[in-house]
């Protein structure tokens, strides 16, 4: 099996991608790079049995209900608020997430990725999901929020923090010794928070593949359909990430 990871930027040229082929007891990196366009995403995907992409793959339901009352000028007065406010800036899948890791992710509707979010709108349309709540193949990923759920460094490794980078790989390989990361992609990733973002992304799908990630309850499902859904690792699955590989 195959895992695909993808770091999804606004434009092609931070885009980062990771792929992962997986083995009883072992787990190879085969590429990792910045620079793809659509296209490359999509037949990249073809050979993946599992894909992860970090960015949104929905909005807020309460915030397009709102967007569409303003636009039809039957927007009710409500008094503005803190929870009122916050239910227009995070999905249902973001409170979860703040709940589990004490942080929030980025807000679609209200911060810079919203951005990725539209080019993931028509990537998604591409890649045939019809489920945003992860539809067995392809799933809406969080590297940070992940990272804390594996025991791994959170601290920010994100533009030119390339000490942490180094740190935060030395643990994943450490935590992880099953990883085959040849010194070349590990350079990459070292320079890069999108390449390694992008590794991150592929783990996650494998632990999403495998069904070790947190997903929305019964009561949950339609709006996680509607909005997408961060595939959450729960704790210790990353040494789990292995023992199913003959099976899959």
């Amino acid at each position: 099996m195959q895992s695909l990871g993808v770091d999804l930027a606004s434009q092609p040229k931070k885009t980062g991608v990771a792929q992962i082929s997986w083995s009883p007891g072992k787990a190879v990196v085969t590429e990792v790079r910045c620079g793809a366009a659509d296209d490359d995403l999509v037949a990249l995907a073809r050979d993946a049995g599992a894909i992860g992409i970090d960015a949104p793959f929905g909005w807020p339901r309460r915030f397009l209900e709102f967007v569409s009352a303003h636009h039809g000028s039957t927007l009710p007065p409500t008094p503005w608020s803190d929870p009122h406010r916050d239910a227009l800036r995070f999905r249902l899948t973001d409170h979860k997430v703040r709940a589990h890791t004490g942080r929030w992710p980025l807000s679609v509707s209200s911060d810079l990725i919203g951005v990725p979010a539209m080019r993931c709108a028509t990537l998604l349309v591409r890649l045939g999901v019809r489920d945003r709540a992860g539809d067995g193949r392809v799933f809406e990923v969080y590297p940070a929020a992940a990272l804390a759920s594996w025991g791994l460094p959170v601290a920010s490794y994100k533009d030119d923090r390339r000490p942490a980078r180094v740190a935060l790989l030395a643990a994943l390989t450490h935590a992880a010794p099953w990883l085959e990361l040849p010194p070349p992609l590990q350079a990459r990733c070292e320079a890069s928070d999108d390449c390694l973002d992008a590794l991150l992304a592929a783990l996650i799908a494998r632990a999403a593949a495998l069904g070790l990630t947190a997903l929305p309850r019964d009561e949950e499902l339609a709006q996680a359909r509607e909005e997408g859904w961060i595939a959450l690792p729960g704790p210790g699955s990353l040494a789990r990430l292995v023992a199913d590989a003959a099976a899959t």
